[in-house]
């Protein structure tokens, strides 16, 4: 089996601990696990994981301060990190996401789900093309520090799983990005799954996008694509080469 990646989990809880690094091994990635922020710290000064899964209540130096220092140093700052906590609180969310967290998940979770999203954070960092957040598109500006978006100047409420579609699409302008794709990056789910699912939340999200919502255009058959006005004419609309699709348009 082709090792993909060595993967360090740092949890305090040792069942969970040694029941996450088996399921990796299954999946085949090497693991690496410490019970402790300082001792999280200390494994990076000496070896540099592929990806890190952070329990964010640790004894000591806690998940936040652990991600913090990690994301400021030059070294370990491109290391993907995936948040773990028990706590499902928005704002957990937003404190990761401020701090350069690559993802999160809540527990309990379950082992299928956590391969996928560790797979999936390691394919976005590995693959040819790599996301760069670009903060205006048209009328929309993100906010990813405060985690706040707006839409012609004025502040929109979304979910943090809308919050998280919108910034992968916003991360990937004029790339198709299909359902499956989407099913794995922004909800870590296979994409063998019910895909209506994405269809549901994008126009949800469209809906609160106003001005916005049509620079997410439907490719019929293949999934989604946000464009950039700028690049496909000043009044905003999609090029004439895409097909949208009336029915996820409503």
């Amino acid at each position: 089996m082709t090792i993909q990646g060595l993967v360090l989990i740092v949890d305090d809880e040792k069942d969970l601990r040694d029941l996450v690094q088996f399921n990796l091994r299954e999946a085949g990635f090497d693991t690496a696990g410490v019970e402790a922020g300082e001792e999280a710290l200390e494994f990076v000064r000496n070896r540099t994981p592929d990806l890190i899964l952070l329990d964010l209540m640790l004894p000591g130096v806690p998940g936040t301060e652990v991600c913090r220092q990690l994301k400021s140093s030059p070294r370990t700052k491109h290391v993907p990190v995936i948040m773990v906590t028990a706590r499902g609180e928005e704002v957990d969310r937003v404190v990761g996401f401020e701090l350069g967290a690559d993802d999160f998940v809540t527990k309990p979770f379950s082992m299928r789900e956590l391969v996928l999203r560790v797979r999936a954070v390691l394919r976005r960092g590995a693959n040819g093309e790599s996301d760069v957040l670009q903060e205006q598109v048209g009328p929309l500006r993100v906010d990813m520090a405060a985690h706040r978006v707006f839409v012609d100047g004025q502040e929109i409420a979304l979910t943090a799983l809308e919050f998280k579609l919108l910034t992968t699409f916003m991360s990937r302008v004029g790339r198709l990005q299909a359902r499956a794709a989407l099913l794995r990056d922004v909800w870590g789910l296979s994409g063998d799954l019910e895909t209506r699912t994405v269809d549901t939340h994008i126009k949800r999200l469209r809906e609160k996008l106003g001005t916005g919502r049509d620079l997410i255009e439907t490719v019929r058959g293949s999934g989604y694509r946000m464009i950039d006005p700028q690049q496909n004419g000043s009044d905003g609309r999609a090029s004439p080469f895409s097909q949208q699709d009336g029915q996820d348009r409503q």
